[in-house]
């Protein structure tokens, strides 16, 4: 038996949307079919340095030492089977979603396996029919070195990962925007069966970030707590700035929207003007240590663009 050992490597995961559809349409069509495509993305995945790895019903797993090369090929093999699809009739072409994720994975022969592949797979269900939706740990190595677009989708949910996955939808060409695709995912299909309605349903509710469910009901109860023990004195606000504050570092330490230090010293900033607020005398005394994070803020850009 094989010894298991571990490796960092890039998963590229991809199956067929729809393939249930289709197969009830056009059995042996379909298994033609998918033959054809999947010798065609093997293909490009063994022609940028890529390995595949496993196959099973309609879905194929594959690793690259590469992460730049993993993508690339992704968007290869999207604009390659577009290309076969828009020869054929509608009801039959076949459309791949994928993902692309960066992680540790255990190795038993040919086989990779772990919470590593479980994201990429996890990735690829998010996908909209023909797109690519990569982690975060890809998005940090690529984003400068591609010349494709990026859309930020949220954080996915993923068995035995606690915090989840931020998520981003890689831009082909002239494609509707990833929010848009996967919303149109949640259309149910013509004869009335929506598999991925439910997906793409708790996947946006999610997007309403839990991160800040627990403050938020924290101070609610510090609230409740401060009314049932009322002796004329609303002291729940000082805890209640220190949740918020917490919280709002929290957001920033996570953030890709802007900078993160330059997020995490706004948050610090906002709290600072709180206490002044919460022990307003008639003096801004705030503008000072305003003055000093934004003066700290201006120095460590200044550092970042010189080490780049």
């Amino acid at each position: 038996m094989s010894a298991t050992r571990r490796k960092l490597t890039t998963i590229f995961s991809a199956d067929v949307q729809g393939y249930t559809r289709l197969m009830e349409a056009d059995e042996e069509g379909t298994l033609a079919t998918l033959k054809q495509y999947r010798d065609a993305m093997a293909r490009l995945i063994e022609a940028r340095g890529g390995r595949v790895v496993n196959t099973w019903g309609d879905g194929l797993i594959a690793e690259f030492p590469s992460v730049v090369e993993s993508v690339r090929t992704a968007i290869d093999v999207q604009n390659e089977l577009a290309g076969h699809n828009a020869v054929r009739p509608a009801e039959t072409q076949m459309r791949f979603r994928i993902g692309i994720n960066l992680g540790d994975v255990m190795v038993e022969g040919d086989d990779i396996y772990g919470d590593g592949v479980n994201i990429a797979a996890r990735l690829q269900t998010a996908a909209p029919a023909g797109g690519i939706v990569i982690s975060n740990t890809v998005y940090d190595q690529v984003r400068n070195k591609m010349a494709v677009g990026f859309e930020f989708l949220g954080d996915l949910a993923v068995k035995n990962i606690e915090e989840g996955v931020p998520s981003y939808v890689v831009r082909i060409g002239g494609e509707k925007s990833g929010a848009e695709a996967v919303a149109r995912r949640a259309e149910p299909a013509a004869d009335g069966r929506s598999r991925d309605a439910a997906r793409s349903g708790a996947f946006l509710g999610r997007r309403i970030s839990r991160k800040f469910l627990l403050p938020a009901l924290t101070a609610l109860g510090l609230v409740a707590i401060n009314a049932l023990s009322w002796n004329g004195i609303f002291w729940a606000e000082w805890p209640m700035l220190a949740v918020a504050v917490l919280a709002g570092l929290r957001w920033a330490s996570m953030t890709r929207l802007i900078n993160r230090g330059v997020a995490m010293l706004s948050v610090v900033a906002l709290g600072v003007v709180g206490v002044n607020l919460l022990t307003w005398s008639g003096i801004f005394w705030a503008k000072w240590p305003l003055l000093g994070i934004a003066l700290a803020g201006g120095i460590g850009w200044i550092i970042r663009k010189w080490a780049s």
